[in-house]
């Protein structure tokens, strides 16, 4: 219930740690376990965790196989990825149990067309997406890195296979907002994160509070809380570090002067405030901070 109120005032962070809190009581009511991984699904939905959210689904449909409720947010989900062809297979199998469920109906259709338009011809995008929002890219398929000031680097609107995230690649959703593959790197305890599909008007610290929502097993200290963690990126030729404000959105940071996009993922480093290790590792090094 705490869970579907922050859910209707759209505070989806909130909704997400509520239904966490939900499900980590295990129950063993089936029905209720289902729904909440469909409602903490779709929290993250609305996020633009479209990873996370699609998980959930995966949870609710083992525990319930006819719970059109996830079939669907499953579906809304391979949609946002580009998995046009997973989108369509969660569609047929919820039309099996509802064969007018107007919303599978209408994903169905939408699929088959954007499936049919990639493969006649692979979706790129050039200069344009890349200049308007002014971010720069960098591809690293030679030994020398070049920058490619003027945007033309090739960006896939494929998307990609859901068991490979290693393959994430940006791309448009429906509602023309770029999502990108973002990788977080602790340095202290030589651990990654990575969000598949992070949109670009979404704020760090959003994803801070769902990521950190549980502490990781490595944290043993129990140091990694959102409010305890800094943020940085690294201007490799000019070997500096900047540190980014936790409340700007990824589309802020990209278009900071010296924020270059290596290899199509965005990359941020997350260092615990004041941690002996902080101050080591930055001895030396030329830091802008906020």
């Amino acid at each position: 219930n705490e869970g579907n109120e922050y859910f209707r005032e759209r505070d989806y962070r909130k909704a997400v740690i509520a239904y966490t809190e939900g499900l980590k009581k295990e129950c063993g009511d089936a029905e209720l376990n289902a729904v909440l991984h469909t409602n903490r699904g779709a929290a993250q939905f609305y996020l633009g965790n479209y990873r996370s959210a699609l998980n959930d689904a995966i949870q609710a449909t083992k525990i319930k196989p006819t719970h059109l409720k996830a079939i669907i947010r499953g579906a809304l989900c391979h949609m946002e990825l580009r998995n046009f062809s997973e989108a369509i297979a969660w569609c047929e199998e919820g039309l099996q149990i509802d064969s007018e469920e107007k919303k599978l109906v209408e994903l169905r259709a939408k699929a088959d067309r954007l499936k049919v338009s990639i493969k006649a011809g692979r979706a790129v995008m050039g200069s344009d997406l890349l200049c308007e929002r002014n971010i720069k890219l960098v591809l690293e398929p030679s030994n020398e890195e070049e920058e490619i000031s003027d945007g033309l680097a090739e960006i896939s609107l494929d998307g990609f296979h859901s068991d490979n995230a290693t393959g994430a690649k940006v791309h448009l959703d429906s509602g023309g907002s770029l999502n990108w593959p973002v990788l977080f790197l602790y340095p202290e305890h030589e651990q990654t994160d990575f969000i598949a599909a992070f949109h670009e008007n979404s704020r760090f610290i959003d994803h801070l509070m769902v990521m950190f929502a549980e502490l990781p097993p490595w944290d043993v200290e129990r140091k990694y809380l959102p409010s305890n963690l800094e943020l940085y990126f690294e201007d490799e030729e000019r070997e500096e570090m900047y540190e980014l404000n936790p409340k700007h959105t990824l589309l802020q940071v990209l278009q900071h002067k010296r924020y270059f996009v290596k290899a199509g993922t965005p990359t941020v480093l997350a260092f615990v405030k004041r941690s002996p290790f902080s101050k080591k590792y930055f001895s030396g090094k030329k830091v802008h901070r906020l």
